[in-house]
């Protein structure tokens, strides 16, 4: 890949996160912005009309097509472009599933500008960035899997209003009052929080809470 103009995609529903990405690349030489995009879905459209990207900047927790889908679409219909993967989620499950879906570099998005711009240079001129954060988990997943023969359980994908039942589960309202809070019936609240129960395989509210704790849906 060419060290001159590398053209960049942003995919990230928070809007102003992105327009300041978009500004700070503005000072990086050799990159160009291409476009931006809300979720995977608005990607896969924008594509239909915008040049393909060299990196994808990807985040993990979009509504309509979150980071794992749009990974995984990215691998089997444009294996050409390369993933930089930018998300507040450091747990071990979502390193290792983006990395299997063809992710060449992962950073948080707390990351100073300095190691931002040094994950898009490696990627850029080696096709991969390999950090503490993606080395550790990486051993980490090697070890368990040599010691129990398993693979990790990979992160469920979740719809936007699952990812809000579950950021208001972690508070102390009731069924009835997260179901005021997100505008649906309580019948409705009850039927997510039946499918999340499923997808998460724990038995109550208690393990849902835990997960997403856990796994950098809701902080403390």
């Amino acid at each position: 890949m060419s060290k001159k103009n590398t053209g960049i995609a942003l995919v990230d529903d928070h809007v102003l996160l992105r327009n300041g990405l978009a500004s700070l690349m503005h000072t990086f030489e050799g990159y160009t912005v291409l476009f931006q995009a809300d979720n995977g879905k608005d990607l896969i459209e924008q594509l239909k009309t915008q040049p393909a990207p060299d990196i994808v900047l990807l985040d993990i927790t979009m509504p309509e097509m979150n980071g794992y889908e749009t990974a995984a679409w990215l691998r089997k219909n444009k294996p050409s472009v390369k993933i930089l993967v930018l998300s507040m989620m450091d747990n071990e499950s979502a390193v290792i599933t983006m990395l299997k879906e063809g992710a060449r570099g992962y950073i948080l998005k707390d990351s100073k500008p300095a190691v931002f711009k040094q994950a898009l240079d490696s990627i850029r001129d080696t096709g991969f960035f390999m950090n503490e954060l993606v080395s550790n988990k990486m051993f980490n997943y090697i070890t368990h899997k040599e010691k129990t023969g398993d693979e990790l359980i990979p992160t469920p994908s979740f719809s936007d209003k699952e990812i809000q039942f579950m950021q208001l589960a972690c508070s102390d309202l009731a069924y009835k009052e997260i179901a005021a809070a997100m505008n649906l019936s309580t019948r409705t609240v009850e039927g997510y929080r039946d499918d999340l129960l499923k997808k998460l395989n724990v038995e109550s509210r208690v393990g849902i809470v835990l997960f997403a704790i856990k796994n950098g849906y809701y902080s403390l």
